[in-house]
């Protein structure tokens, strides 16, 4: 059973919301955050697989939120997915960089949102169609920058398979491209999960386009 908290500052919004995940036979809500330091307290306390967090709340807004309970490893093993109605590059950046796997806009469809969260919850990272432009908007803004020190840690062979990544490439994908085996694929982008300190495929499209590696 997935278990998900909910952090929004409207009631009406949290008990939709609560409603649809507990439709569902693989999930259930196990709290309710009103404010994002309630979300940071129940998270800690509750240890949900999986925290909905609005951006937009009192005092403590859902970005910092999610900070927070990324420090120091605070989370326990619970993943963060941002909803929200302002898909800006500067949120989702922000969003991503404290510690977020997933961001999606808050009209997306229910059956949509409900697998997102088991994507999430299975240890994935997604961003929806915006949130991706946005990154990428950001991204092709900047002057090309070269590529940090850390990236030089990468072998030609990883520096291609990052690019493919970058480029919203599945592991399959990857493979037929450069004809290797899924699996060999999948070896290339741990290691190159591993070497630059990434906690997933998300972040490494925000290295990949920081480094102008497109």
């Amino acid at each position: 059973m997935i278990r998900v908290l909910l952090a929004d500052d409207q009631a009406l919004v949290r008990g939709a919301f609560a409603l649809l995940v507990n439709s569902t036979d693989d999930m259930e809500v196990v709290g309710e955050a009103g404010s994002g330091e309630e979300a940071v307290t129940l998270t800690m306390d509750l240890r949900p697989d999986v925290v909905l967090m609005d951006i937009r709340m009192p005092s403590t807004d859902g970005i910092e939120a999610t900070r927070q309970i990324f420090a120091d490893d605070a989370s326990n093993g619970s993943r963060v997915l941002i909803l929200t109605t302002f898909e800006t590059d500067t949120n989702v950046l922000r969003g991503l960089r404290a510690g977020a796997c997933g961001f999606l806009p808050k009209d997306t469809r229910p059956d949509a949102l409900l697998n997102a969260i088991r994507t999430v919850a299975a240890g994935e990272s997604l961003l929806s169609p915006g949130a991706t432009k946005a990154v990428i908007t950001r991204a092709l803004s900047r002057p090309e920058a070269p590529a940090p020190e850390r990236l030089a840690s990468l072998t030609a062979r990883e520096r291609e398979v990052l690019r493919l990544v970058a480029a919203g490439r599945s592991n399959r994908e990857i493979a037929d491209e450069l004809v290797v085996s899924p699996l060999t694929a999948k070896t290339h982008v741990a290691r190159i999960l591993a070497k630059l300190g990434a906690r997933d495929r998300v972040h490494l499209v925000i290295a990949a386009y920081e480094a102008g590696l497109r």
